[in-house]
């Protein structure tokens, strides 16, 4: 065998795979068809969303189900040719979000989230990472008081069930900090223990190089025809086969390519988003991550400029960009705050690989040998890329987990299982 593991995928599950299974004493071939971390885990937050016990359910109300209907939401949009391809997906992915089975989600998230600052804090310490990381936490602005006693309801109960720590902000003391606001909100939740980043993609370079320094080996190039070779598992890259003892698949929404031919046909769906970075007019600053709960958007201060996000676009995976979800959001932050021109020659567009019960699939494939998956972590790759990671290294060696696994097996979705 060439490598005791072929990774394929270097986005931050694969790069933090590929870590902890080095720090194990396994030679490890990492393999992707574009530079690290330049996918999905580029274009994000920069959130390490460490009050994110609650996955992103499916909306049940019926003003908001008109509102994406009629495509008259910022937050959520669909393209209709997508409909017929991610329909049943969609339907499980609403019945999952009934408070009953979501309720049983959360309490299967919550762990793993918890994992997220503590895993992440071992890589950027190791990685020397220290200078893109603010750990201020972000803020959940609200425009209506309704809203923001709702949220605050929420938040009080995650942290009693779940220790997330938050402070409740009025109006007046959002005006201070943040005094280039244009506008007057009702408040905000200040969600206290989350980590931000002022570079999501320099972040996961960093734990690239610090692979790289540990001994680890890249190869560029897209991987293909993936199959069990002897003992092991064998992949071709530009027309050369590369060996492995295991193989573990990282691929985020490019995992089906891989895993279909092998006879797993999961329902994994995308969610896309956009994101831009702008310059800010008159000296204006912005202080702290921002998300505009009720419009759907995110604002935050990072490196390349004042980056604003998008909220989920259903639509197919390699589908045409569509500005609409971007420029709304746009029209509405710069009533919030006075963005100047746009730093970026065109906004970038990634795709968020989602199950239907809103929670990753990490673990071994129940059909082959040596096979094992860490994909389909939605909204929250980046706050869960290290804690996957380190699972599936430990899982991988015959150590005991950090925490039970089981509730994010393949074989969920198989029909070999019922919750």
């Amino acid at each position: 065998m060439d490598q005791d593991v072929l990774v394929i995928g270097a986005g931050i599950v694969g790069v933090a795979t590929a870590i902890h299974l080095l720090r194990r004493g396994r030679s490890v071939l990492l393999i992707d068809k574009n530079a690290p971390g330049r996918e999905t885990s580029f274009g994000n937050a920069g959130i390490i969303q460490r009050e994110g016990v609650r996955p992103h359910a499916f909306p049940r109300d019926l003003r908001t189900l008109m509102q994406v209907g009629l495509h008259l939401s910022t937050a959520a949009r669909y393209d209709p040719f997508a409909l017929p391809r991610v329909t049943p997906a969609l339907l499980r992915y609403w019945w999952e979000s009934e408070p009953h089975h979501y309720s049983h989600v959360v309490q299967s998230y919550a762990p793993l989230i918890g994992r997220s600052i503590i895993e992440h804090e071992d890589l950027i310490t190791a990685s020397g990472a220290e200078e893109l990381v603010i750990k201020k936490g972000w803020y959940l602005t609200f425009r209506t008081d309704a809203k923001l006693r709702k949220e605050a309801e929420k938040a009080k109960t995650d942290y009693e069930l779940y220790g997330i720590n938050h402070r409740v902000v009025d109006g007046a003391e959002l005006a201070q900090i943040e005094p280039d606001f244009q506008e007057r909100l009702a408040g905000a939740i200040h969600w206290e223990d989350p980590w931000t980043i002022r570079d999501p993609g320099a972040l996961v370079t960093k734990y690239f190089e610090l692979f790289i320094a540990m001994g680890g080996r890249f190869l560029g190039g897209e991987a293909k025809g993936l199959e069990q070779d002897g003992g092991g598992w064998s992949v071709s890259v530009d027309g050369t086969r590369h060996k492995g003892r295991e193989v573990v698949i990282a691929l985020g929404p490019w995992a089906p390519e891989m895993l279909e031919p092998l006879g797993y046909r999961l329902p994994l769906f995308v969610k896309r988003g956009y994101h831009m970075h702008y310059g800010t007019k008159d000296g204006a600053t912005l202080n702290n991550w921002h998300i505009d709960a009720e419009i759907g958007y995110l604002i935050a201060p990072m490196q390349r400029g004042i980056r604003l996000t998008t909220g989920a676009e259903f639509a197919l995976r390699d589908a045409a960009p569509s500005p609409i979800q971007l420029g709304r959001a746009e029209r509405t932050a710069r009533g919030l705050f006075p963005l100047g021109e746009p730093l970026d020659p065109h906004p970038w567009k990634g795709a968020r690989p989602c199950t239907p019960d809103m929670m990753p699939i990490i673990g071994p494939a129940p059909r082959h040998r040596g096979l094992w998956v860490g994909i389909g972590h939605a909204h929250h790759g980046f706050t869960l890329g290290p804690a996957t990671g380190h699972l599936l290294a430990q899982v991988m060696t015959g150590e005991q987990p950090a925490i039970d696994i089981a509730p994010f097996a393949m074989d969920r979705f198989l029909g070999s299982r019922r919750r």
